[in-house]
């Protein structure tokens, strides 16, 4: 299988390139923006980003092996003779993407696509183990999925690859249609809509109007649209679209799911039924929303050919993402360790799974504040009150500006409730704690670096 090169032609058409000893160009069949790790072959890209500026490591990857470079043009007086060809243009993180572009014209990997409100990256992963029955896959690594990330991704992927996996992130307008128009995938998901970004999307319409570019992007080459049925905006956006697969748990579908029970454990049996037949799973994974993600990735494993023992072998293997819904035992309580990230539809499913485990009856939330809801932040922490007591949850202990308002909230009720004004004081008040018999939730978003307190619960040290 012939491996894929960027050519000469391919960095002329580079818009407002101009390259610099081209006849000492020779095709590169991989590409990179770390001079640290330089691919025999490849080609640098120095990408100035927030923290970093690549152009001062040009000689770093000069010297570990670069066969060209690409620089900001700005830059071309201060980098010196290098003795390799050099490609100068107006925007090194645009000629990134374009490259990935040309990238992608030469994969004939099946290309998926994933983005959503909440349960992206889990599903991504329960997708991948899945299809790895069956396929050489290539994925998104880590969180890669912005305007950086996902041309890496593209230009990490080789024709040796069956399929790619790739996730979709986004915060503000434009970044899902530059990156889904880079990516032009076969297939395209939505995993949901619901209050996450706020403070730039504004509202519910805005979240769909800015991911809807995905499915926009990928029905126009006539590519395979799967669509939510449980979710409302999706739901009717997906009345218009004729190459598509629903999947729903309370709606009609062409796949449809059915959780018919949670062991002690707030793991989910499910029923799937497609095509006149039923699949029936016990999941290793936890709560109600898992078993969202699952249906969702097998509704795409389905499409892509896997046999029902082929999903059944996958299913007993699955194993949870990092810091999402991670059901930790230890000896005298359980550990729910869900610190990536929070917005309130994740927050509801994550409340869920602390009030479907029944191992122990004391039921503990140690909460941090959800980020980018927008003008209604304060609002959107005081409803996850209804949630808490919902969820038979006995004690809150929360943390950062927003979730006070969310303690206030609990005040006046029999849930005891500690709201720390610091990471060192609610260490601290951690530390004192008697954990045994209980169920402990630690959840917030990103900044609120709540895997510290994980730590801190599993150690005990302050």
């Amino acid at each position: 299988m012939n491996s894929i090169k960027i050519t000469l032609e391919d960095l002329f058409n580079l818009l407002g390139a101009v390259i610099y000893n081209p006849d000492n160009y020779k095709p590169v069949s991989s590409v990179t923006i770390d001079s640290r790790k330089v691919p025999s072959s490849a080609l640098f890209i120095a990408i100035k980003g927030k923290k970093f500026d690549g152009h001062i490591f040009i000689k770093d990857a000069v010297r570990n092996g670069a066969k060209a470079i690409v620089i900001n043009k700005n830059y071309l007086n201060k980098i010196g003779d290098v003795g390799l060809p050099i490609v100068a243009v107006p925007d090194t993180t645009i000629a990134l993407g374009n490259i990935a572009r040309l990238w992608r014209k030469k994969l004939n990997t099946r290309i998926i696509a994933i983005t959503g409100s909440a349960g992206k990256t889990s599903t991504k992963e329960i997708l991948v183990q899945i299809l790895g029955e069956k396929f050489n896959i290539s994925k998104t690594i880590g969180n890669n999925n912005n305007h950086i990330g996902v041309p890496l991704t593209i230009l990490s992927t080789n024709n040796k690859n069956d399929v790619l996996v790739v996730e979709l992130g986004t915060n503000h307008f434009g970044e899902i249609p530059y990156s889904a128009g880079i990516v032009q995938p076969d297939y395209a998901l939505i995993t949901n809509i619901s209050d996450s970004h706020l403070e730039f999307f504004k509202n519910r319409n805005g979240v769909l109007k800015e991911k809807s570019a995905l499915i926009q992007i990928t029905n126009a080459h006539n590519g395979m649209i799967f669509i939510n049925n449980d979710d409302k905006l999706l739901n009717k956006y997906g009345l218009k679209l004729n190459n598509k697969v629903t999947f729903a748990f309370d709606h009609k579908a062409d796949i449809k799911g059915k959780i018919t029970g949670y062991n002690n454990l707030g793991q989910a049996e499910i029923e799937v039924t497609f095509a006149n037949k039923i699949l029936r799973l016990s999941l290793p994974l936890y709560g109600e929303q898992n078993a969202k993600n699952f249906l969702a990735a097998i509704a795409i494993a389905i499409k892509l050919g896997l046999s029902e023992k082929e999903i059944k072998l996958a299913a007993q293997k699955l194993v949870a993402v990092d810091k999402r819904l991670n059901v930790k035992m230890h000896k005298d309580f359980i550990l729910i360790d869900d610190t990536y990230n929070a917005n309130p539809e994740s927050m509801k499913f994550s409340l869920g799974l602390l009030g479907k485990i029944s191992t122990y009856r004391h039921k503990i939330a140690i909460l941090g504040d959800m980020f980018e809801l927008g003008k209604n932040e304060n609002k959107l922490h005081e409803k996850l009150f209804p949630l808490i007591k919902g969820n038979h949850i006995d004690s809150v202990y929360t943390i950062g500006n927003r979730m006070k308002h969310l303690a206030w909230s609990i005040k006046n009720s029999n849930i005891e409730i500690k709201h720390l004004r610091s990471r060192r004081a609610l260490k601290s008040f951690l530390n004192k704690i008697d954990f045994s018999n209980s169920v402990i939730l630690v959840k917030g978003s990103r900044g609120m670096r709540m895997e510290e307190f994980v730590h801190s619960i599993e150690t005990r040290e302050i």
